[in-house]
């Protein structure tokens, strides 16, 4: 439902403090016009962390997770294995 507000002498816009703190993004489709979108964002160096490509190998890794539920560790075996492996 539009609303009417008015813009202070700083040029700034109260959206109300049901929105204080959060962040949001101001898109001026046309001189006079603009779409506010409330949201939560992505930091840039966090970007790559929603490649395509880190979805896909997270995807692989909960589908394996779910086929290869955890298991004790017999340590002893372990170290076994670890020793042939460097003899």
């Amino acid at each position: 439902m539009p609303s009417l507000r008015t813009v202070g002498q700083s040029g700034q816009i109260s959206l109300g403090k049901k929105f204080a703190g959060r962040h949001v993004i101001v898109e001026e489709i046309e001189k006079g016009v603009w779409i506010i979108k409330v949201g939560e964002f992505i930091p840039d160096n966090e970007r790559w962390l929603f490649t395509a490509e880190v979805e896909n190998t997270l995807a692989e890794a909960f589908e394996w997770a779910k086929k290869n539920p955890p298991q004790e560790t017999d340590l002893n075996q372990l170290e076994h294995h670890i020793r042939s492996l460097t003899s």
